[in-house]
């Protein structure tokens, strides 16, 4: 589950109120029953929120300012990679010693990493972006989250500990063992009993915030799933169309070779092969093109190439079984000729 909660400034006009408060309210949330997990993020993963920041690396020389280094950053809360899923790759998470008057600290992401620190370490080694903030130790490596949608490349991140860089809008996330969205009323009830006047907004399950995301994406693909049923169908219908007429064409042949003893396998084996052969030499035709076009649905896939071999292989057997069908019923048909009968109408 994920809410957003925000400290008025006219309310909590000191910075160092807001890191308290939400320590507190973190408190009672994880004391309510149903939670397993609870954490605070200034920006949530695939909420498009957009906070960047140009940042210097010690002992480097420091480049022009509009040739600066740029991060999306997020201040977090104690336990937040591990609510979220995130994984640690290397160094530690935040702690609750990693406050106010503790040595700055950062983690960074694993893009941040490879593209920053390539070859190196960067664990112990120090950013900064030249203010009164002064350098921040970077403790931990997670890995790379998609902030804005599944689709994008992951940007170069860096999270600070709220307790050192606190925020007035925090979103609150809680993982759960019901259903995130029954969690609603307990988490209003939390917020207004350190602050009535305080509201919870924006209440929703990762899961609705991650559809949203790819909401066009999805629904371009529900699109090609239709059409490519539509298709399927048209090309079992022109199999058997086509097979159906062939074996009528035949009768004649399939009742000689009927009455010079062929067998109903023999039958079989005659039809379905001739069906298989076009079948066959369709799916050739066919992988070649969608490799040739695989360029126009890159942007749509996650999580997949788009010329992973092991979805060629599933969409070529899926064919192929149900052309077998479709040639199948017409080679049955087949076998049931009368050979008498079939001499007789010629």
């Amino acid at each position: 589950m994920a809410a957003v909660v925000t400290l008025p400034q006219a309310v909590y006009p000191e910075r160092t109120q807001i890191a308290p408060f939400y320590i507190q309210l973190l408190e009672r949330v994880k004391a309510l029953p149903g939670v397993r997990l609870a954490a605070a993020v200034s920006s949530l993963p695939l909420g498009g929120n957009d906070s960047d920041a140009g940042f210097l690396i010690e002992g480097r020389p420091a480049p022009q300012p509009d040739q600066r280094p740029v991060a999306w950053i997020s201040s977090v809360s104690q336990d937040y990679f591990r609510t979220m899923g995130m994984r640690l790759i290397a160094g530690r998470e935040f702690t609750e010693r990693d406050g106010e008057n503790s040595p700055k600290v950062v983690i960074i992401s694993q893009a941040t990493a490879r593209r920053h620190f390539p070859n190196e370490d960067p664990i112990g080694k120090r950013i900064g972006n030249g203010g009164p903030d002064g350098w921040r130790e970077i403790v931990g490596i997670t890995a790379d989250v998609k902030h804005f949608g599944l689709t994008r490349d992951a940007r170069v991140s860096m999270f600070f500990p709220d307790r050192q860089r606190p925020s007035r809008q925090m979103f609150i996330v809680a993982r759960t063992a019901a259903d995130p969205l029954s969690l609603g009323p307990a988490l209003r009830g939390a917020v207004a009993a350190m602050d009535k006047n305080l509201a919870v907004s924006n209440i929703s399950a990762m899961e609705e915030v991650t559809a949203q995301s790819i909401g066009p994406e999805r629904f371009t693909l529900l699109l090609l799933g239709l059409f490519s049923a539509l298709a399927l169908s048209l090309a079992v219908a022109g199999i058997y169309g086509v097979m159906s007429y062939a074996v009528a064409q035949r009768t004649h042949e399939i009742g000689v070779r009927v009455a010079l003893g062929a067998q109903t396998r023999d039958v079989l084996k005659l039809v379905v092969t001739q069906g298989m052969a076009l079948v066959l030499a369709g799916v050739g035709i066919g992988l070649a093109s969608s490799l040739a076009l695989t360029g126009f649905i890159r942007g749509l896939l996650f999580g997949v190439s788009a010329t992973d071999p092991m979805t060629f292989v599933a969409i070529s057997i899926l064919l192929s079984v149900v052309a077998l069908l479709a040639c199948y019923m017409p080679a049955r048909r087949a076998t049931k000729v009368d050979p008498m009968i079939a001499l007789r109408r010629e």
